[in-house]
């Protein structure tokens, strides 16, 4: 017993001390420990949260408005949300890609204008760049569905100017158009600030987003726009857009495409035969025989041969071979051989030879020799003796010859002596 009282009681003694110690220093931790706002994770920034009278807060930044009668009016935030929630600490703190996009995914979905700061302070935790576009995108879509101007004053502002400001107005643009065409369409009026007021890059989001839902009406918006840069690229989209529809609906499509700027036209129609060619042969083929023999024709016709004579060289022949318009078949002929001559000249040359020589041939006949001529410089030399006229003929002789020279240089000096003694 009295050994207890010696040893025993004051061991005792210490462990409660010690214990309440403990707590009453884990109590003032708690309560002298600072009250911080996670929704701003930008390290850089010397505040860790986003105070109403804070100069870069998202709800103040505007883009400049023209005329200032427009000046948009974002929404009130509630700036002093709590700590950011389980999946959005998971995006913060790394891990593979897959994880990071459920959960940023799931945050884009809950959104609402009380927890946007949450979701834009997920979204800086990536590194900047076109690696974040996908999540950019998903950002700029949710939040137009909620205040777009806001968001189009974020992305003024906050975004990279030379990798995601662009792309990023352009994706809220879209999303306005898919809720609210006129207001969108009003908002990229007013806010135009190219160099040339008529050529508006901002109308290319509004044709995005058109687009998704009304096809039509997008069509209508791209033919509204003077020519510039934005009326290039919406065309490009909707073409692409078109071609999804079908032949028949991206056929229609394109012959109601205006035509008072014929290399415009061109370029879109040639881009829309490519893909329809990549779609159904046939098809493209029975259009180009249907257009009017401009440039526009002859480019489609180009893009249609470049898929044809890859799948079926023989087929693409044939049906140049019974193609009514002349000018088109001339062009097309020549087109094919060289393309076809590339993978198969001796298939090339006795589809050649099922014509007999003439003034429509030469042109032909003149590519034939320009693709053989550095394989089969003789070859090419013998070609190059069946075009009729003077002039052709002898350019076709001189390539043949050169190349010719430069393998077997006596052979060539003898056969130019026997065959064109005057060529210089």
């Amino acid at each position: 017993m009295k050994i207890f009282f010696k040893f025993g009681l004051p061991w005792v003694c210490s462990l409660v001390f010690v214990f309440y110690l403990g707590l009453e220093l884990g109590d003032n931790k708690k309560q002298d420990r600072p009250l911080t706002n996670t929704t701003n994770i930008r390290s850089n920034e010397p505040h860790a949260t986003f105070p109403p009278e804070q100069e870069d807060s998202i709800s103040q930044q505007k883009i400049p408005q023209n005329p200032p009668s427009n000046q948009p009016k974002s929404a009130e935030y509630n700036l002093n949300e709590p700590a950011l929630p389980p999946n959005l600490k998971r995006i913060m703190e790394g891990g593979d890609m897959i994880e990071r996009m459920g959960a940023y995914l799931d945050a884009v979905r809950a959104m609402d204008k009380g927890n946007v700061l949450d979701v834009i302070s997920a979204f800086e935790a990536l590194p900047k760049g076109y690696g974040r576009h996908l999540e950019m995108k998903l950002l700029m879509r949710g939040w137009a569905a909620i205040d777009p101007e806001a968001a189009l004053a974020y992305a003024d502002q906050s975004l990279d100017p030379k990798s995601e400001r662009r792309f990023g107005i352009s994706e809220v643009l879209a999303g306005w158009a898919n809720q609210d065409p006129e207001g969108a369409i009003q908002w990229a009026q007013a806010n135009n600030s190219s160099d040339k007021p008529e050529d508006n890059p901002l109308l290319l989001g509004v044709i995005k987003g058109l687009a998704e839902k009304n096809l039509d009406a997008a069509n209508k918006v791209l033919r509204d726009l003077p020519k510039g840069s934005a009326r290039w690229q919406a065309s490009t989209f909707l073409a692409q857009k078109y071609s999804e529809m079908g032949l028949a609906k991206a056929i229609e499509w394109a012959n109601q495409f205006p035509k008072e700027d014929e290399r415009m036209r061109e370029t879109i129609l040639g881009q829309m035969g490519a893909r329809l060619a990549r779609q159904d042969i046939a098809g493209t083929a029975q259009w180009v025989e249907s257009m009017k023999g401009d440039k526009a024709s002859l480019r489609v016709m180009d893009n249609l041969l470049n898929q044809w004579v890859s799948k079926d060289a023989n087929s693409a022949a044939k049906w140049l071979n019974e193609l009514p318009d002349e000018d088109k078949r001339s062009y097309g002929m020549k087109q094919l051989t060289s393309r076809w001559s590339l993978t198969d000249p001796i298939a090339t040359a006795e589809w050649l030879n099922s014509f007999p020589p003439s003034p429509q041939m030469d042109p032909v006949v003149n590519e034939f020799v320009n693709r053989i001529s550095t394989r089969d410089p003789e070859g090419a030399a013998g070609w190059a003796m069946s075009i009729l006229d003077p002039k052709i003929k002898e350019k076709a002789i001189k390539k043949a010859v050169a190349a010719w020279i430069r393998t077997d240089p006596e052979k060539a000096k003898s056969w130019k002596q026997a065959n064109f003694p005057d060529l210089k």
